[in-house]
């Protein structure tokens, strides 16, 4: 699996000349990232219908690790965990295809400041989701038409391996961004042209999605910086166009 990640590490740092082109790279590394999700689910599944004498163990080391634990301790403990289909909060392998493409000369500074600059970036092209018709949230698939909803995972699963990488704080940097999306996206609600952005409902869907799948931010930081309210309209906006469609 590490090569995939490889892969999709690459395409983000491809060159690209603005916000859709990074959200579109971003989108393609969700989707790689939640297929390998379900196909770990899978071999969890697998392994735990023929061998759950050997998944107990593993699933009781990875739930004793903790945010005092050595990351050294904890990236080898998620190894193994992963390797069993085990979901964890930081992906091993995603470290490792990252930390792979240092060179002597990557100044630390410098990746990051990229790496903040990249989840600045994402965040504040998030309303430009909005014009896209397919960014359209749907009931029936539990997700955007676009894939956008892969965001989530992107968003969770970089961050958490680019700043265990550089040694930063993971939870702070996804609090910034969340931060900064939430201001961006109610910026998007005090457009008076509905029309120039008919799915701001099925965004602003996006914003809980990413809260939702992620083990560092939780309803509450959510709840702080963008209001419950347009969260619950939004949802029955969208069902409330489900129905309508289906009828």
């Amino acid at each position: 699996m590490l090569h995939i990640h490889q892969q999709a590490f690459h395409l983000l740092i491809c060159t690209y000349t603005g916000g859709e082109n990074v959200l579109k790279r971003m989108t393609i590394i969700g989707v790689i990232l939640s297929f390998r999700s379900m196909a770990q689910d899978c071999l969890k599944e697998v392994l735990n219908k023929h061998c759950p004498y050997l998944i107990g163990p593993i699933e009781c080391l990875r739930d004793f690790i903790s945010p005092e634990t050595d990351i050294k301790v904890t990236l080898s403990v998620f190894e193994l965990a992963s390797a069993a289909g085990f979901p964890c909060d930081i992906d091993p392998a995603l470290v490792a295809a990252i930390r792979n493409m240092q060179t002597d000369n990557t100044s630390v500074d410098e990746e990051y400041k990229l790496s903040c600059l990249l989840l600045v970036y994402v965040a504040v092209s998030l309303p430009t989701l909005a014009l896209d018709p397919n960014s359209f949230y749907s009931r029936e698939h539990g997700g955007h038409n676009n894939n956008i909803h892969c965001l989530a995972t992107a968003i969770n699963q970089l961050a958490a391996a680019m700043f265990t990488v550089q040694n930063k704080n993971i939870e702070q940097h996804l609090k910034e961004f969340l931060l900064l999306a939430s201001s961006t996206l109610l910026q998007l609600g005090q457009n008076v042209e509905r029309m120039e952005s008919k799915n701001r409902e099925s965004v602003y869907l996006l914003l809980h999605l990413i809260v939702e799948e992620s083990p560092f931010l939780s309803q509450d930081m959510l709840e702080s910086c963008f209001p419950y309210v347009l969260l619950r309209n939004a949802y029955r906006e969208v069902y409330r166009s489900f129905i309508v469609t289906l009828g």
